[in-house]
């Protein structure tokens, strides 16, 4: 796997989607075996099978996708992937968008055939777009096995992928690379530690706050610790604002970054040709982990396609390709007992101990009001 810009940046060019004169939305909208909408069906039986989802996601032959960097957890194996088995092309929109991108062109386009079908949204993100109405119940055939804790009761997210909090960091131009989050206060790294976005838009920097917050006595309960740390490593000139990309670090600009660990260990990879010696390690006093979640839009201009797309994300062949570029698969307990995990992809996973633990919904509220009132005074000046 390689990594690709981190899901933050501004929104960029559109991909090339068909589009109607006045952008509206489609008029001949997939219908279910008995006529109903497509946009109304909970699970695949309400097409009649999945022979009959197939067969109306191929009839809308498009699906509009948003924030998937190709090189982000082997996302570009799962496009070519799906295209390959049905035939229906995968547009995506502003790949190194965040997740605040992909919730406010659900919300803008609302009615326009460029309106995002599917969201991978990082977890509190989830959770907001649930509250906002804007998501669609739907049940994958495998929605048993997802466990209790990682979906929505009504089916209108479900944990994806996930990973943990880790340090990256370039052994060459670092003489000492740093393990901990104590480590990032020492003055040697002056000017090199990065996040890879804004944590009040970005899962992945949301996290990154979170981790630091529990490596300096905070809890789920309290992400102040972390604020304070990020504008200790301000003040005494530690952290730099550059966001970290494969750009920047190839340039030097940020040496350590803070980031999900299959990102990390994709650097390790990508930058092997590139002679930079890209060591990761999941820090042991700030251990946090996550998923991302996935959702369809509930005013998907493509409602089949969507609904397929979910379905060969949690099949087996979806969920070990997410695991080939380091990403924990939500279902790869259950691939454990049934026998059909990669075990080879599995093998190679970073080292982590200890079981983990998740925020609850009401944490990471709380988390992102936080977040919200003191981001900015944090790392300013």
């Amino acid at each position: 796997m390689t990594v690709s810009l981190p899901r933050t940046a501004a929104l960029g060019v559109l991909a090339a989607l068909a589009l109607s004169a006045c952008g509206a939305a489609p008029d001949n909208a997939s219908t279910t075996a008995d006529g109903k909408n497509a946009a109304t069906a909970t699970s695949a039986a309400d097409f009649g099978g999945m022979d009959k989802l197939v067969a109306a996601a191929k009839k809308e032959g498009t699906l509009n996708a948003i924030a998937l960097p190709r090189d982000w957890a082997n996302y570009g194996a799962l496009i070519d992937g799906f295209t390959k088995k049905y035939g229906i092309k995968v547009s995506v929109e502003n790949p190194d968008g965040s997740s605040q991108d992909e919730i406010n062109a659900v919300t803008s386009r609302k009615g326009q055939s460029r309106a995002p079908d599917v969201l991978d949204l990082g977890s509190s993100f989830a959770l907001s777009a649930a509250q906002q109405g804007l998501l669609a119940p739907y049940k994958v055939a495998s929605y048993g096995d997802i466990p209790t804790g990682q979906k929505d009761p009504q089916a209108r997210w479900y944990n994806d992928y996930g990973g943990y909090i880790s340090i990256g960091c370039d052994a060459k131009r670092v003489k000492t690379c740093p393990t901990t989050f104590a480590d990032l206060l020492k003055p040697q790294y002056k000017g090199q530690v990065a996040l890879n976005g804004n944590p009040t838009k970005s899962g992945s920097a949301f996290g990154g706050v979170y981790a630091a917050s529990l490596a300096s006595g905070g809890s789920f309960d309290d992400i102040q610790p972390g604020l304070d740390f990020f504008a200790k490593i301000k003040k005494n000139g530690n952290y730099t604002p550059v966001e970290s990309t494969p750009a920047t670090v190839e340039k030097g600009e940020t040496p350590i970054s803070i980031d999900w660990d299959y990102l990390n260990a994709g650097y390790a990879d990508e930058f092997t040709s590139k002679g930079v010696d890209w060591k990761v390690s999941v820090p042991s006093d700030g251990q946090f982990s996550q998923y991302y979640s996935q959702a369809v839009n509930k005013d998907a201009p493509h409602p089949a396609a969507a609904r397929l797309w979910q379905e060969y994300l949690y099949s087996t062949e979806g969920q070990n390709l997410w695991l080939k570029g380091y990403a924990r698969p939500a279902l790869m307990t259950a691939m454990e007992k049934a026998g059909t995990l990669d075990k080879t992809a599995a093998a190679k996973l970073p080292q982590v101990t200890g079981t983990p633990s998740f925020p609850t919904e009401a944490q990471q509220d709380k988390a992102k009001t936080v977040l919200g009132q003191g981001w900015a005074k944090a790392v300013s000046g």
